[in-house]
């Protein structure tokens, strides 16, 4: 049976955990081998279609890499090459992929699309960021929230600004694997109540919480990491002067950082606004992580690849 990936809920705890697991040893293989190609080239003779509707830095050459690395090779289709939808169906865009390819990892504006995808395609599709979630930067950030502190359950992530598809993930992923997440966001700018509700189901499961507040203040307080994300994503760029006054006081900045555990890490999936969304003196400081997150879309992407494929 073809197995996908479009949300995060797609594995339950042990599978997240086993991914997470895969992902450090394969970061540690590909350090040990000098960053070059792991021994086996276990993807050799196999091809990643990556179908974006959006441009991308992270996400195309962390899975560009990470096939090459993988021995495989990785196909780019920018909207220009297949305009899905327009001039070619969806359908017929997934039926033709799954003759030629062994997985198919797609950047889209919308979650029906990538659920199109999958519905109609023989081979693995990976949600590689639609307006709902961005399952592969959460995988990520989870493992670098383990890296740092050894753990996972029991710490506090606060996500404070918008309640954007990043936080969609992070309070789900979050909660499966037993992280106390707290959003603080504008109160027109909360994340979506059906996201919350489920978030709060694992969460019981999981011995965790979800705390969704206007406040930033209450939901940094004690978090051992601040996370954040742009104020207007890609697609919202005309509402950014609007957006603008509304989330300044959400900015993270020293005085947020301040407020959380003395030892808490700055977290921010990129690319970021220096004096925006996030102060320069912490995207560029001690505590920030924000580039280890962003290696760490490579080592997450390739187990994802690989655990998809059964190899």
């Amino acid at each position: 049976m073809v197995r996908h990936f479009l949300s995060v809920t797609d594995m339950n705890r042990e599978e997240s955990e086993a991914l997470l697991d895969r992902a450090a040893a394969l970061k540690a293989e590909w350090y040990a081998a000098g960053r070059g190609v792991h021994p086996g080239m276990p993807m050799q003779g196999r091809t990643l279609a990556l179908v974006f509707e959006k441009p991308s830095l992270r996400t195309r050459v962390a899975f560009e890499s990470g096939m090459t690395q993988l021995g495989g090779h990785p196909s780019y289709l920018s909207a220009n090459d297949i305009d899905m939808g327009g001039r070619e169906s969806v359908p017929d865009v997934a039926r033709n992929l799954s003759r030629w390819v062994q997985v198919i990892a797609a950047r889209v504006f919308k979650h029906s699309t990538v659920e199109t995808l999958a519905r109609y395609s023989s081979v693995p599709v990976i949600n590689a960021l639609c307006d709902v979630e961005h399952p592969c930067q959460a995988l990520a950030d989870m493992l670098t929230l383990r890296e740092h502190f050894g753990r996972l359950q029991g710490l506090k992530l606060a996500y404070v600004g918008d309640g954007n598809n990043v936080c969609n993930s992070l309070l789900l992923l979050g909660a499966t694997l037993g992280v106390n997440v707290a959003v603080g966001a504008p109160q027109d700018y909360l994340p979506d109540p059906e996201i919350v509700a489920r978030a709060e189901v694992l969460a019981a499961e999981s011995d965790a919480t979800i705390t969704v507040t206007t406040s930033p203040s209450e939901a940094v307080a004690d978090a051992h990491a601040v996370y954040t994300d742009v104020w207007a994503s890609m697609g919202q760029e005309h509402e950014a002067a609007r957006r603008r006054p509304v989330f300044e006081p959400y900015r993270v900045d020293a005085a947020l950082m301040a407020q959380a555990n003395s030892s808490a890490l700055a977290m921010h999936c990129l690319p970021a606004h220096r004096g925006e969304e996030m102060s320069a003196e912490v995207i560029d400081g001690p505590r920030s992580v924000i580039f280890d997150q962003a290696e760490n879309r490579l080592h997450v992407q390739k187990a994802l690849v690989l655990t998809l494929l059964g190899m």
